[in-house]
């Protein structure tokens, strides 16, 4: 399953980590000097989640800052106890 977010579209990225020395021009320094460069990646931060589409409850990969602005729509939590219509239907 690939790490993409189901709305959003958010995936993993490649980048770039720089190693940097000196001490900056504002700060009266000669300026930072990039002394090594090394490639990394970025992951989307992705939860597991229930989820409501299409009136369908399933369970889909979302970004945190879906889940955080509430533009997920979570199912209703269940309230039907097994037992109590077991107990019914006797």
């Amino acid at each position: 399953m690939p790490r993409v977010c189901h709305f959003s579209g958010k995936k993993t990225v490649r980048g770039r980590s720089y190693t940097r020395r000196g001490l900056a021009k504002r700060k009266g320094g000669v300026g930072r000097k990039i002394t090594g460069n090394n490639l990394r990646v970025f992951k989307p931060n992705l939860q597991k989640v229930r989820a409501v589409i299409d009136g369908r409850v399933v369970r889909v990969r979302v970004a945190a800052k879906l889940l955080a602005r509430g533009i997920v729509a979570k199912p209703l939590k269940r309230t039907w106890k097994p037992e109590a219509s077991a107990a019914a239907a006797k």
